[in-house]
């Protein structure tokens, strides 16, 4: 195994404003782009080729990873000008790739953390002769996901819609976004047209006769599609729950990058990321967060769980629990913001202007 596509093109609407001037897969986690997690992930798992599907803010990948030198990496971008759809994007790539019809290509989504033993999966679809292998994930409560039951040795059986009622919840398998195709499958994807792999590519795959294969491993996994659970992956990065060679320094209880500064009595806990340039003020207290560059949090601002935009200021004894503050923003002293605030990129929010308690 040689090659992968990353599909990377998607807006990131339900992150806004995280993705209002950075792709989703470009906002960092445990103070990197996410995407350098999983390009190290694959590298490790001995990946050399890897090609990029880029669509929304295309213009922004290249200029920092470049051919893929600095981590060890052949990197390729094919750029979409039209939105394409999961299986209309690894169709879009398939003339950079350079594997035999059947050699194994990877296809990831640019928006899982997981810790998936990679090595596997490809074992498992060599092994089984698979035209497509799937991870596949167990969750508590599926009724969010396609479901993807199996029989005895594997196989996949079905997929099946989000389900609307217990009757319906067959299986607590879920598709987890990462997949081995063999080469010429790829090449039966239709060009030119979006095309979801999920809707139509599998099923249409499976009513043909063609063999897909499910590999369960549930040992981390994570869709980073919403601001909480973005928070939440960076945290368990820095904490060391979620596996990636790519945390620029050791895991811990929390993570500062270089040239940023930290008061001696602030207190940074529970895998709490200070991003470059970015400065927290003597008595700030910051649980479980993301300081973005050039943020700065005033004296005694209480963060927990949420994530401060690049040079995004929170004002002296502001309160903010579960929140997004975009790029440029100005939350004045004195506010609280709590669970799905989300402030918008340079909006300003006066001193004491949004409560939840007495300002007294």
């Amino acid at each position: 195994m040689t090659e992968a596509i990353l599909l990377v093109g998607g807006k990131g609407t339900r992150l806004r404003p995280l993705t209002v001037h950075t792709p989703k897969p470009m906002v960092r986690a445990a103070g990197v782009p996410f995407l350098t997690h999983q390009l190290a992930r694959a590298r490790a798992a001995g990946v050399d080729h890897i090609v990029l599907a880029t669509s929304y803010l295309a213009e922004v990948f290249e200029p920092h990873f470049g051919d893929g030198s600095a981590l060890g990496l052949q990197i390729e971008y094919v750029t979409e000008d039209e939105p394409l759809g999961t299986g209309g994007a690894i169709r879009n790539v398939a003339s950079r790739l350079t594997s035999a019809p059947d050699d194994p290509v990877l296809v990831f989504n640019g928006d899982i953390l997981t810790g998936l033993d990679i090595n596997r999966l490809v074992a498992t679809h060599e092994t089984t002769g698979a035209d497509v292998s799937l991870h596949l994930t167990q969750v508590t409560d599926p009724r969010a996901y396609g479901l993807v039951p199996t029989d005895g040795t594997g196989r996949v059986l079905a997929f099946l819609e989000k389900p609307q009622t217990p009757e319906e919840i067959v299986t607590d398998q879920i598709n987890a976004g990462a997949y081995v195709f063999r080469r010429s499958v790829i090449d039966t994807i239709p060009q030119g047209r979006p095309v979801s792999v999920e809707r139509e590519t599998f099923p249409g795959l499976l009513a043909a006769g063609a063999h897909l294969q499910g590999m369960v491993d549930s040992t981390y996994w994570l869709d980073l599609g919403t601001p909480a659970a973005f928070v939440r992956g960076s945290a368990d990065l820095v904490l060391g729950r979620a596996p990636s060679p790519a945390v620029p320094g050791r895991c811990g209880d929390r993570l500062i990058l270089p040239t940023a500064r930290v008061a001696p009595d602030a207190k940074l806990t529970g895998g709490t990321v200070v991003g470059e340039g970015a400065f927290v003020a003597e008595g700030a207290r910051v649980f479980g967060s993301t300081i973005l560059p050039g943020a700065v949090i005033e004296p005694g601002a209480v963060i927990t769980d949420s994530l401060i935009g690049a040079r995004a200021r929170v004002g002296e004894r502001s309160v903010l629990t579960g929140t997004v503050i975009g790029d440029g923003a100005v939350v004045g002293a004195d506010n609280e913001l709590r669970e799905g605030a989300r402030v918008w990129c340079d909006a300003r929010i006066p001193a004491g202007a949004v409560r939840f308690s007495s300002d007294q």
